[in-house]
Formats: C-alpha cells, sequence, structure tokens
C-alpha cells in the first residue's frame, strides 16, 4: 500500500509555533512515527509539505501516476478557503483523510467551515499529532 501525507502552509514550523494549540512535536517527529507505524504494515508512505496551494494541487494530480492509495491532509488554512484543493481531491477519486491537530469546532467561527470534511473518509481534529496515527491506521484498513 502507498500512503501520500500531505500538509498544508505553515506547518513546516510546528514544533515552534503555538506550541499551546499544536504541541512540541515538529513534522519531522510525526513522519518518524508515522513511518514505523507504515513499516510494520508492509505500507510505503511519501511524505510532502509545502505552503503554496498550487504545489499541492500538482502533488495531489500527480498521485494518479504513483499508485497512491489513500491520502491523509492536513489543509491547515486552506481548509478554510480552497475549492481548488477540493476540486483536485474529487478529481483523483483517491480515498483521503482529513487531519487537524487543534479541535476547528472549538476554534474561531471563520475555522468551522471545511471544504473537505464532507468528501472525506473520515475527520480527525482535536486529537493533537495522535490524529496522524489514527488517520494511517483508518487508511491502512480501506478495501479497494
Amino acid at each position: 500500500m502507498n500512503i501520500l501525507v500531505l500538509n498544508g502552509p505553515n506547518l513546516n514550523l510546528l514544533g515552534l509555533r503555538e506550541e499551546d494549540i499544536y504541541g512540541s512535536d515538529s513534522l519531522k517527529d510525526i513522519e518518524n512515527r508515522l513511518n514505523i507505524i507504515a513499516e510494520k504494515n508492509n505500507c510505503k508512505l511519501y511524505f510532502y509539505q509545502s505552503n503554496a496551494e498550487h504545489e499541492l494541487i500538482d502533488v495531489i494530480q500527480s498521485s494518479l501516476n504513483k499508485d497512491i492509495d489513500a491520502i491523509i491532509f492536513n489543509p491547515a488554512a486552506y481548509t478554510h478557503t480552497s475549492v481548488a484543493l477540493r476540486d483536485s481531491l474529487l478529481a483523483v477519486k483517491i480515498p483521503f483523510f482529513e487531519v487537524h491537530i487543534s479541535d476547528v469546532e472549538s476554534r474561531e467561527d471563520f475555522r468551522k467551515k471545511s471544504y473537505f470534511s464532507d468528501i472525506a473518509e473520515k475527520v480527525f481534529s482535536g486529537h493533537g499529532v495522535k490524529g496522524y496515527e489514527l488517520a494511517l491506521n483508518e487508511a491502512l484498513n480501506i478495501n479497494r
């Protein structure tokens, strides 16, 4: 199984920014933990983070040529703004899981609207960085 773990803007600063909201783990810490789970399950993970919307779209679209079975996606701030990312996920028809470190429902009103939740296989919000692990375990159980 091949899974893309995709992260949106500012997630490259995990561990440095707003630790009271996002914790002290870096994106590399998350990747290391996910790789341990993946290895135990004969799964290959591909990691990508960008602050640029068009780069995230390009990676989603290129997933068609890489035999990606599922996508774990933390769209970050694009959650509330990007119809273009939504359309790219719909176009490739690859099952995806939406992840948010913080509980977006308990934050500012503008964060409560997601352009992805209604098309995601499942949403993991408010579980901290553990949400990535929960999403990976769900993705490993997809029957394609």
